[in-house]
């Protein structure tokens, strides 16, 4: 009769989906906060083409009987992303399994690299809410949110949109001093919704203080390698339902350690530039985009 502490294949990859799970379950509830339904599978290595549009006006004053001169929108390609692989290593040594036991050792470890990568996410978040064309100010965060959210509906009129903005927690925290308002974490992150005319709005240090990025819902995507398949056969690799992340685990008796591999392609980004804006609070110069 097998003793009752043997570690079984099965054990391996309860560790691997418990794994998945923590993290493609804090992540869809961050993509949800953000209004992103659209999840794209795509092959490793694919490029994603981000545009910005440019307008060169023409004097309107023209005198009778003289031909208008042309105005031109152009749209221009303004970044490329590729959907890399990023791959991660962890090695959990014999000590520290005989010192806190195989459960405790191997998920309070896995649980600081899931930390780990979730920064990465979040910091791809707030790359590109600040690389909007569209600039606004306003006096105070209330007056600086609601010249946002005015160039929002411009730049989206067509369109029914889920409005996210991008805050720094001080200056969230400044207006809400007298306010008993209670926001909600997900992914490590803070947000409030429908608040202020905002469907979602994010807190983070990684925004800078005195500024207030805002985009629609239908401007973020993201973009995932499929790990499901060939991929996670080769390397032993248990997928998430969504085939977003592939993890292993297993003994490597030549270090006497236990590894765990982490294996994932996903990119969020902004379908358009000119679609998110940039409010700074405290100026009161004039929209620099129309």
């Amino acid at each position: 009769m097998a003793d009752a502490n043997l570690i079984t294949s099965e054990d391996l990859i309860a560790q691997s989906i418990d794994f998945n799970e923590q993290f493609t379950g804090n992540l869809s509830k961050l993509l949800e906060a953000l209004g992103v339904i659209r999840m794209t599978p795509m092959a490793q290595g694919s490029t994603i083409k981000i545009y910005k549009s440019e307008v060169t006006k023409a004097d309107g004053t023209v005198a009778e009987g003289e031909i208008i001169p042309l105005s031109k929108t152009t749209r221009k390609l303004a970044k490329t992303l590729t959907l890399d692989f990023k791959k991660y290593r962890k090695m959990t040594t014999a000590e520290a399994i005989q010192s806190t036991g195989f459960q405790g050792a191997v998920a309070d470890t896995d649980a600081k690299l899931l930390r780990e990568i979730q920064k990465d996410v979040k910091q791809e978040i707030f790359d590109f809410t600040g690389t909007g064309t569209t600039k606004t100010s306003g006096e105070t965060f209330q007056k600086a949110l609601s010249k946002g959210l005015g160039q929002l509906a411009v730049k989206w009129e067509d369109d029914d949109i889920q409005s996210v903005a991008f805050v720094n927690p001080i200056d969230l925290y400044d207006y809400l001093a007298e306010s008993p308002i209670t926001l909600q974490s997900t992914f490590g992150l803070q947000y409030i919704q429908n608040f202020m005319g905002v469907n979602t709005i994010i807190a983070s240090n990684a925004v800078k203080q005195g500024t207030i990025n805002l985009t629609a819902s239908q401007n973020i995507n993201y973009a995932y390698a499929n790990i499901s398949g060939a991929l996670s056969q080769a390397f032993n690799l248990v997928p998430d339902e969504t085939g977003l992340i592939g993890v292993t685990h297993e003994p490597v008796n030549n270090s006497l350690s236990y590894e765990t591999v982490i294996l994932l392609a996903g990119k969020l980004y902004a379908e358009r530039l000119d679609g998110i804006i940039t409010s700074k609070i405290g100026t009161t110069t004039t929209a620099d985009n129309k």
